[in-house]
């Protein structure tokens, strides 16, 4: 006999369960619709004479579709076919045939309706209504709260109780399900068995059709001779399995919960669990929870599209959630979001974050074993190298992360201190941790940009203004007044939640930042080595009038921030200044004066400490020529400096009184690398300053191939993908061409030396 259900598998309550008893019960209940038709007919037959011809042909009708029906089982449908045959053959000698109809057809079946279907259906209710009462145990027990100790017991007992009754009940169900699905065959057998035998010996007209069966009918008595031996037996097999099997004294939470990676299904885990919504109700769902392929996704019905609730469990942390009112909770906490679970059990929840460090482990130990394996090459930072123009350029993908983890306090999460930090904020300067990178990319872009520093590609220029900053310098500025304030700097096992409070008040209330006084700041600071600078873009530009005196503090706003002369007086710029150049006093400058100095000083601590102040990043300084922060890193080619100012909001485009932006200044004084970074960052390679010149025609008169080679590819780049039908973001050879300049200006400055040739102006 075929056992549909396991019983093992009805203690787990899955929803495959709940599928295949779904299926059990269409066919049960299609299986009682068909027999009740065929001995609706076999009555009409019985009562109706004159009318009975036609009732039996009706009745042949409904054996070919019990025959339908039953298609499945090669037996059954056989037998039914050949017999509908045969009866349609003798239809007209049915009369003698109508009292053994009775006996062997209506009575045996109806029986079965009326007993066996009727017991299951009776089972399925008790089954039905344990589950309900389970259900509702169990949310009773999920809401106990923990404090009151005599509800949590009244709940677990009530869930104990409910427990029983269903596991109980499930288990006489799933008999009941075998039992029928066994029995259906044998009597249906045997009553059309029985009535081809009413056939043989009341008709006489159809002797000679029925001989022709006589073989086969032989046969198919062996066959349910034998088969209601077997059923019989596994009848008795699967009371004994079931009486084993509620004798023992299991609770119902000691399912197996047992975690495989190499799973063949490719599920590695999978149970109940409450999840908490993200919605403003917080409202708690049950729903069936798996990890598989690496992530963590749920479902409420057994066919229904799994929802990822996590993509890449390796991006992930799993911690206990003990200050939850709800027992057993635990949170998966990734960048983006995180998510509150509960367990039904404290060996649940333990069980259920096992296998989520296991799957996190086991995927980084997949991730080292194929670390050896080369390495594709990026689109942003090469792995292997690169040429143009007949040079090589060499990888500094992997060497420029070890840069950026090697620069001070950097091997420690900036806010929280937790060791080997792989994430960053790329407009701060700093490394982060998982947790506390979810919490910046909360923040907004306009506080912080979070990219990871193993997943996500980095230019050259982002790895280079890294290393100009870092935590150690960072923390400097927002965390000067620490010792000051009574809030307390979380540690790696703070909630979360303490953590995020801590980054809001650091970075956006900025509660730990020195105030500015309003007086002067210490020793006079040299400027002498950004006029040196300014100097060759006053030859390339014209003339200029003569600088302007610098604005006191009764024309610029009141200083609120920290001394930067002391930041400044060991700045290398300072100490290579001439004795006899001009000092300039930068202590009484307010943030957006002081980040245009500082830009031009390219001193990365005093520009961090200007916009943490509050520094206008696009400020500008109409005292001299209107010029902005990031014209003056321009100026002096600091490719880091305008990396910084642009990650932190500068506008690209913002031009001087002259009508030059700063993609004019660095087409000027041929800065190539800086040219390569603001075409990249959007900049307008059409606009003209006050003499009608755009910054290729600046290009082409100063005779530099390289910059002329990228503004007419920028150039005709963006005119291709206006085209109709490109409408892709770029040329690939428009990337590799970008890319190599990246580099270059970069690691190998020096070879990006202006080339006089013959330009032709386009």
């Amino acid at each position: 006999m075929t056992v549909k259900l396991e019983f093992e598998e009805c203690l787990k309550d899955s929803p495959r369960f709940r599928a295949a008893i779904e299926t059990v019960e269409g066919n049960v209940n299609e299986l009682e619709t068909r027999l009740e038709k065929l001995l609706k007919q076999c009555n009409a037959m019985l009562e109706a004479g004159r009318t009975y011809c036609q009732n039996s042909k009706n009745f042949v009708n409904g054996i070919k579709e019990l025959g339908q029906h039953s298609n499945e089982d090669r037996t059954m449908g056989e037998c039914l076919e050949k017999f509908s045959k045969k009866l349609s053959l003798i239809l007209t000698a049915q009369e003698e045939l109508i009292e053994s109809t009775h006996k062997s057809v209506k009575l045996k079946l109806q029986s079965f309706v009326k007993e066996d279907v009727k017991r299951f259906k009776d089972t399925r209710k008790e089954f039905e209504r344990c589950s309900e009462t389970l259900d509702a145990a169990l949310g009773k027990n999920a809401e106990a709260p923990r404090g009151k100790q005599h509800v949590v017991e009244e709940a677990s007992h009530s869930l104990n109780h409910a427990r029983k009754a269903f596991r109980s009940g499930t288990l006489d169900y799933v008999l009941q399900i075998n039992v029928i699905e066994s029995k259906k065959k044998t009597e249906i057998l045997m009553a059309m068995l029985s009535l081809m035998e009413a056939q043989a010996l009341f008709f006489q007209h159809g002797h000679q059709s029925l001989t022709e069966l006589e073989d086969y009918r032989k046969q198919l008595n062996n066959e349910y001779t034998q088969q209601v031996l077997n059923s019989a037996r596994d009848k008795r097999d699967m009371e004994q399995r079931h009486a084993d099997i509620k004798k023992k004294d299991e609770s119902y939470d000691e399912i197996i919960l047992d975690f495989s990676s190499d799973a063949s299904s490719g599920i590695a885990m999978e149970g109940y669990l409450y999840k908490r919504a993200s919605n403003a109700f917080k409202t708690w769902s049950r729903r069936w929870f798996s990890i598989q392929n690496n992530q963590l996704v749920y479902q409420k019905k057994f066919k229904e599209q799994p929802t990822v609730v996590v993509e890449d469990l390796r991006l992930c942390t799993v911690k206990p959630c003990a200050d939850q009112e709800r027992r057993f909770c635990f949170e998966v906490v990734s960048p983006s979001k995180s998510c509150l679970l509960q367990a039904d059990s404290e060996r649940q929840q333990q069980g259920w974050m096992s296998a989520v460090q296991n799957s996190i482990a086991s995927a980084f130990q997949e991730r080292r074993a194929s670390a050896h394996s080369p390495r594709v090459r990026s689109s942003s930072v090469s792995a292997g190298s690169v040429s143009f123009g007949g040079v090589e350029q060499p990888s500094s993908g992997c060497k420029a992360l070890e840069e950026v983890q090697a620069i001070t306090g950097n091997e420690y999460c900036c806010d929280c201190g937790e060791p080997g930090p792989d994430w960053a904020s790329i407009n701060l300067g700093i490394t982060l941790c998982i947790t506390c990178s979810g919490i910046h990319r909360s923040l907004g872009v306009h506080f912080s940009k979070v990219r990871s520093l193993t997943l996500d590609s980095w230019e050259p220029e982002l790895v280079k203004l890294m290393c100009e900053l870092g935590n150690a310098a960072i923390n400097r500025i927002y965390e000067a007044r620490i010792d000051e304030i009574t809030i307390k700097k979380p540690h790696p096992s703070s909630p979360r939640q303490d953590k995020e409070s801590w980054i809001r008040s650091k970075y956006v209330e900025k509660k730990f930042i020195h105030k500015l006084p309003e007086t002067g700041r210490g020793q006079p600071l040299r400027r002498s080595s950004a006029r040196r600078l300014r100097g060759p873009t006053q030859d390339k530009m014209g003339p200029r009038p003569p600088l302007k005196p610098k604005p006191n503090r009764a024309t610029l706003p009141r200083s609120t921030g920290l001394n930067p002369s002391e930041v400044l007086k060991n700045s290398t710029s300072f100490h290579k200044a001439d004795e006899e150049e001009e000092e300039e006093d930068l202590s009484g400058l307010h943030p957006g004066a002081l980040l245009f100095r500082s830009a031009a000083l390219q001193h990365f601590p005093v520009m961090a400490d200007a916009l943490a102040h509050g520094a206008d990043v696009n400020w500008v300084n109409v005292a001299e020529e209107s010029n902005t922060p990031l014209i003056q890193a321009a100026t002096v080619n600091s490719l880091a400096a305008c990396e910084f100012l642009l990650q932190n909001g500068a506008n690209v485009n913002q031009a001087d009184s002259n009508g030059r932006g700063p993609l004019h200044h660095a087409t000027i004084l041929g800065h190539t690398g800086l040219v390569c970074l603001f075409l990249k960052r959007g900049a307008d390679y059409n606009a003209k300053d006050i003499s009608q010149k755009d910054p290729i025609t600046i290009a082409v008169e100063s005779a530099n191939a390289d910059i002329v080679t990228l503004l007419r590819i920028a150039k005709m780049n963006k005119e291709m993908r206006e085209m109709d039908g490109f409408a892709q973001s770029g040329d690939e050879t428009y990337h590799d061409i970008f890319r190599d300049f990246s580099q270059m200006a970069s690691n190998n400055p020096e070879k990006l030396k202006r080339r006089s040739t013959d330009i032709k102006s386009p």
